[in-house]
């Protein structure tokens, strides 16, 4: 994979390489987990693994090795500009707090984004062995035990009949929503706390109807952003502003989005 890319305006063809990026990283975060984590403290009290750094490097390398004129904005590194107009953007680990506890919910995320605008993106969730992936104006896909398909939101266009899902409550709560949060409990068919990557991908499948979150950034929100919009739905902050660099996000199967909007007021 050290050749370089000329075409790197083609969705399908950026695609295809972060798929082939997610093949190597999965079995290095796999070999990871199966010889014990080393975890340290981040100065804002997150936690790395030696699976986050290690898979970032090999994305960066990789990365400057196809497509030498790209930026690249990561969790763990510091940026690289790159020409300017197109970047990469990694998060390594998603849900490393679920991968130090051993909860198999957790994911590499890769996009890229061209002039403000996502052209691909992939989510793979090795533990789950399942793998998402969309290319702009092409839909979305997902592969697991089962083959791979197209996926879609749903069709549920009343709250009373949604399944609603977020990341977290206290962050929530300390932003104000706690009251909101609760009365949408209530509303809702069922809600649950399905956080990370894992809420924006049930949304995507149709599994979930919505997902909300506070605190997400950049690299946790561009390539489920992709994902989900692909598949039918709408990525937005509260305020129903298209956004995918948070700290608020709200993702739905598009139909339900105005009154979680009017809801969350």
């Amino acid at each position: 994979m050290s050749a370089q890319h000329t075409d790197d305006r083609d969705p399908a063809t950026l695609r295809r390489f972060a798929i082939e990026l997610l093949d190597e990283t999965d079995p290095l975060v796999l070999r990871h987990v199966k010889k014990g984590l080393r975890v340290s403290a981040k100065p804002d009290d997150t936690l790395v693994t030696q699976a986050d750094t290690e898979v970032e490097t090999l994305l960066r390398e990789r990365i400057a090795a196809a497509f030498p004129r790209h930026g690249v904005v990561g969790e763990e590194f510091a940026d690289e500009t790159g020409d300017g107009e197109t970047r990469w953007i990694i998060d390594p680990i998603d849900g490393t707090h679920n991968l130090v506890r051993g909860i198999p919910v957790f994911a590499t995320l890769l996009a890229v984004e061209r002039a403000g605008e996502l052209l691909a993106a992939a989510v793979s969730a090795p533990a789950l062995q399942r793998r998402w992936h969309a290319a702009k104006g092409e839909g979305a896909s997902v592969r697991d035990l089962l083959g791979e398909r197209a996926i879609h939101v749903s069709a549920i266009k009343k709250l009373a009949e949604a399944q609603v899902v977020w990341s977290g409550i206290r962050p929530l709560e300390e932003a104000g929503y706690g009251p909101a949060i609760a009365a949408l409990g209530r509303r809702a068919w069922r809600d649950r706390g399905f956080g990370d990557f894992w809420g924006y991908m049930l949304v995507a499948e149709g599994a979930a109807d919505a997902m909300l979150e506070i605190g997400p950034t950049l690299w946790d929100l561009a390539a489920p952003a992709l994902i989900v919009r692909e598949a039918g739905g709408r990525v937005t902050d509260f305020a129903g502003r298209d956004s995918y660099a948070g700290p608020q996000s709200l993702a739905t199967n598009g139909r339900l989005h105005a009154a979680l909007v009017e809801h969350l007021a």
